[in-house]
């Protein structure tokens, strides 16, 4: 008992095996899928469900059409910060001024 005071434990190991993404390829997939469809060649994956683009694709077209809203909240953030500066500015400067 006494001997287990000073023993420390090993650090856990944490493995992850490697991962490799290719964006080529998966568009290359994606567009040899709706080619498939548009021939009407059978699809091995499952002939019966309708073609459905990949999760990626949804979102770059759906960041494409907000893309003016998120210029618009950024523009109405920094006139809130400039209106709170000048606010701020007047309200130190009345203080020591007068």
């Amino acid at each position: 008992m006494a001997l287990k005071f000073f023993h420390l434990q090993k650090a856990k190991k944490f493995h992850v095996p490697y991962r490799f993404y290719d964006p080529d390829k998966e568009d290359r997939d994606d567009r040899e899928m709706r080619m498939k469809h548009e021939l009407g060649i059978k699809i091995e994956v499952d002939p019966d469900k309708p073609y459905r683009p990949t999760l990626k694709g949804q979102f770059r077209q759906a960041m494409g059409r907000s893309s003016k809203s998120a210029e618009d909240s950024r523009r109405n953030s920094n006139l809130r910060l400039i209106i709170l500066i000048l606010i701020l500015s007047f309200v130190v400067y009345f203080f020591f001024y007068r």
